[in-house]
């Protein structure tokens, strides 16, 4: 795991181009502390900088940039090519007479790249990956984001300089950036809680979607963005081609597929260990990690104060069985409260998923023992683990018979009801009693209940505002994968609809975003085995029946797990990765979300329509309703905003 940036300049140069990649590089030296890089061709304006974290080959030979060996190809690379070992053996058989400096996966990929061709080299990786290629025979530079979008990159031209990294904080570092705030991104983000790519916070500074290339020259400025691996194209290919054996076959066969990818993850010249939170996902991730390991893995879990919030219990258990070597800490809310002001820094953009703090915690706890930690992110995406999935499900096929004006009707009787009082209602009733934030889940339910599709239920679910722009001045909200450029998704289930829609969205830029910089902040390599596209591909085989059965979602992961943990150790509530934003909002939190939100101050910024905030944070702090959501998207924009 690494981090990179770089310019390509049409014009006159620099006075110092070395100095300012140099300076590019120590804005993220967080992401590569154990040694850096530069490489500039005056000629055709052309600069790399590189910040290296040793995970394979600790030598000098895996310094970056790297040329491959006939000096065509210039690479500056951020993650993990888990094949590589293999993937040498066959360009040695291509090529008896190919030699290696060292034993790093960048001068792998360097070689597939001159064997096969970039694209044709792009085929052979398995792995996370964003590099930076600069052609010096077509003259031409490359970018590219690995399939489903696990590393970070940022591009665009800023005048007469394109620029380009894995962070933001790298581009700014450069004199020519213009940190002009894009408005409809700021719409995005109190629509999502993330800016979706192809946008970012910036005017004309742009994220490479998952699964995307990218080229641009001095003679040919435009950037031309093209898919390489297409999400939806796999996802419907996928479905068209159906696992044809039964649900033991297929069980056998998933076992097989995580445990060789898993494999794979684990090989690396540093300590590796994994989160685990006792769920399934990262307790399946865990236990066929110890069973291809001769010694106990290290395992790391954060617990709470606050029982409602608090998973760590079931983690210990999980590990006492499996016989780990666990590592937990338990947080208070003013160990929590104190990650708050690093926030901006640590996610460069705003972000606002408040699970950000217990996973930067996690992360460094993990960082004290080891350098890479697995983690079971991807399991929900691809094996209907969200509470949205199984809602749809009971509910939507029922629901959408009735009439939209009575559901409408409906709708806005339960939303008249406050969440406080509905959290009050569902405490008193045993089989609600252990699930959190109740009255805000009636009311996600009840705000689309007059939807016309699968589509519109899940935008409506994820949104943290239904008309965000209302709330931003000049924030019109731009076309996404969501709305209005959504894939074709109709000859897909409406569950399946849903998973898709996560997998092209909140996958890449909500979840990964999270765990790519809460664990880069702290200098640590986060891998995802399920996230393996070969493990992708025959997930999305599989019929909906071997992911959700009755009440039990991931039912196929479940059939796995049930071998190494008891179904006991397992079996309760998702609970999520979550933290009391209500509470706390209203009551350590709120001097210092009323300092963010001070009208005058609103009024001064102008970015928002500061009536409408103010009556939402008004709502909120009287307690009748939890408006956490969306005012936490708020305040990550304007602690954001104060940290420019």
């Amino acid at each position: 795991m690494c981090g990179f940036a770089g310019f390509l300049k049409k014009t006159a140069l620099l006075n110092d181009p070395t100095n300012t990649l140099r300076n590019m590089g120590l804005a993220i030296v967080n992401r590569g502390p154990d040694s850096s890089g530069e490489w500039f061709c005056a000629e055709h304006g052309i600069g790399l900088s590189h910040r290296r974290l040793a995970i394979v080959d600790m030598t000098a030979s895996g310094h970056q940039p790297m040329f491959s060996s006939s000096g065509r190809y210039v690479m500056a690379f951020n993650g993990e090519i888990y094949n590589h070992l293999e993937l040498r053996k066959v360009l040695e058989e291509a090529n008896p007479s190919l030699t290696w400096k060292g034993t790093s996966d960048t001068e792998t990929m360097l070689a597939s790249f001159e064997h096969y061709g970039l694209l044709g080299g792009l085929d052979t990786l398995v792995g996370m990956f964003a590099a930076a290629v600069w052609d010096t025979q077509a003259q031409a530079l490359y970018l590219f984001r690995d399939r489903l979008g696990e590393k970070p990159l940022y591009y665009g031209w800023q005048d007469d300089t394109f620029l380009f990294g894995s962070e933001l904080k790298a581009l700014k570092a450069h004199p020519a950036f213009k940190a002009d705030i894009y408005r409809p991104g700021i719409s995005l983000l109190l629509r999502y809680g993330y800016i979706p790519a192809p946008y970012s916070i910036y005017e004309n500074i742009f994220k490479l979607e998952a699964g995307e290339y990218a080229c641009v020259s001095s003679r040919q400025p435009e950037v031309q963005v093209t898919k390489y691996w297409d999400v939806a194209a796999v996802i419907k290919s996928s479905v068209n081609d159906p696992f044809k054996g039964n649900a033991p076959e297929a069980t056998a066969h998933l076992e097989t597929l995580l445990e060789t990818t898993i494999s794979q993850q684990m090989l690396a010249d540093v300590p590796l260990g994994s989160f685990l939170s006792g769920g399934i996902d990262s307790s399946l991730i865990v236990s066929l990690m110890q069973k291809q390991s001769s010694r106990p893995v290290k395992t790391f879990s954060i617990g709470f104060d606050d029982k409602s919030y608090d998973e760590a219990g079931y983690a210990k258990a999980v590990a006492a069985h499996l016989k780990t070597e666990h590592h937990e800490l338990y947080v208070s809310s003013a160990d929590a409260l104190d990650v708050i002001p690093k926030l901006p820094s640590i996610y460069d953009e705003p972000f606002s998923d408040s699970s950000q703090i217990p996973t930067y915690l996690v992360s460094a706890l993990a960082r004290e023992q080891v350098t890479v930690s697995l983690s079971g992110d991807g399991g929900d995406e691809l094996f209907c683990g969200y509470n949205r999935y199984k809602m749809t499900a009971k509910f939507w096929s029922a629901l959408k018979k009735v009439p939209r004006p009575i559901r409408s009707l409906s709708s806005a009787m339960l939303t008249s009801i406050s969440p406080a009082t509905l959290d009050l209602l569902a405490s008193k009733v045993p089989k609600l009693s252990g699930y959190g934030s109740v009255g805000d889940k009636v009311h996600k339910a009840a705000r689309v209940m007059s939807s016309r599709s699968a589509q519109d239920i899940y935008v409506g679910l994820v949104s943290k505002h239904p008309n965000p722009q209302t709330l931003v001045i000049n924030g019109v909200e731009p076309d996404t994968c969501l709305i209005g450029n959504t894939p074709d998704f109709t000859a897909l289930d409406d569950i399946q609809q849903m998973m898709a829609l996560d997998t092209l969205s909140y996958l890449p830029e909500g979840v990964l975003t999270k765990l790519d910089r809460a664990s880069m902040a702290v200098s640590l390599e986060g891998r995802a085995p399920f996230l393996d596209h070969r493990v992708f591909e025959f997930a999305w085989q599989l019929p909906l029946s071997m992911k959700m059965q009755g009440n039990d979602s991931k039912w196929i992961l479940r059939q796995i797990l049930y071998k190494y943990v008891p179904q006991a150790l397992i079996d309760r509530p998702k609970m999520g990765f979550g933290v009391p934003l209500r509470d706390w909002l209203c009551g350590p939190l709120r001097e210092w979300a009323e300092t963010l939100l001070d009208e005058q101050r609103l009024v001064q910024e102008g970015y928002f329509n500061v009536p409408a905030v103010r009556a939402l944070w008004a709502q909120h702090a009287g307690g009748r309703y939890d408006r956490s959501g969306i005012l936490w998207a708020i305040l990550m924009f304007q602690a954001w905003l104060q940290e420019q």
